[in-house]
């Protein structure tokens, strides 16, 4: 007989499965679909602010669409990390050469290969809908950030826009409405700070809270 725990394995195993699937055939040309999002990748790296120096890691980072910024950002000096779950996006972004300006990694973000408190900022484009278990996810990222990391939850449209994408309403149990993602954030260790929910973007900052985690020269490798 099986488990509860064993159970939310089996799914959380069968759901890291599905999203792999949804994304190894799309990795190719994943970007040539969404030609417009580059600015607005950019535009969101700078509202997350992180500076020269720092360690950041972009979460489900894809095809890397925001790496080149998150690497101009922190400079020669900062360590920057792309994690995704699935190989066939990472060897795309290897393929647009920008394994040249982070350190990929094969991760389910949910499990990060990442000693506690390591990093000063978080980028997760589009992240949180694909996430099996995104209240432990989310607090697995906070684990791996300093207190006064910060956070953002990003998508290069708004949820309205998104959902007429795919061709559904938006719902009241949305994680990514306001009031759902506050509480959310809240309970794995997070302050959210700003928030906008627009037509061509989705931006949610958040501040890490807790005690200060002691800073170690490289130790955001994995």
């Amino acid at each position: 007989m099986s488990t509860p725990s064993a159970d939310r394995a089996a799914d959380h195993a069968a759901e890291l499965a599905r999203t792999r699937e949804f994304f190894a055939p799309r990795a190719a040309d994943w970007e040539l679909r969404f030609p417009d999002d580059g600015p607005r990748y950019r535009a969101a790296v700078a509202a997350l602010g992180p500076r020269p120096g720092q360690d950041v890691l972009d979460a489900g980072c894809g095809t890397g669409p925001a790496l080149p910024a998150l690497r101009r950002a922190g400079g020669a000096s900062g360590t920057v990390l792309g994690v995704d779950l699935t190989p066939e996006m990472l060897r795309q972004a290897a393929h647009e050469g920008r394994d040249a300006l982070a350190t990929l990694v094969v991760a389910d973000c949910g499990r990060l290969p990442l000693r506690p408190a390591v990093l000063d900022a978080v980028f997760a484009a589009g992240l949180i809908a694909h996430l099996p278990e995104p209240a432990a996810a989310l607090g697995e990222l906070a684990r791996v950030t300093r207190s006064g990391g910060r956070l953002a939850l990003f998508h290069p449209i708004g949820r309205a826009a998104l959902a007429a994408r795919h061709g559904r309403a938006l719902t009241p149990d949305d994680l990514r409405a306001e009031p759902n993602l506050r509480p959310l954030l809240a309970a794995a260790g997070w302050e959210l700070t700003d928030y906008a929910d627009e037509g061509t973007r989705f931006l949610a900052l958040a501040t890490r809270t807790g005690p200060q985690g002691r800073r170690t020269a490289g130790t955001a490798q994995p």
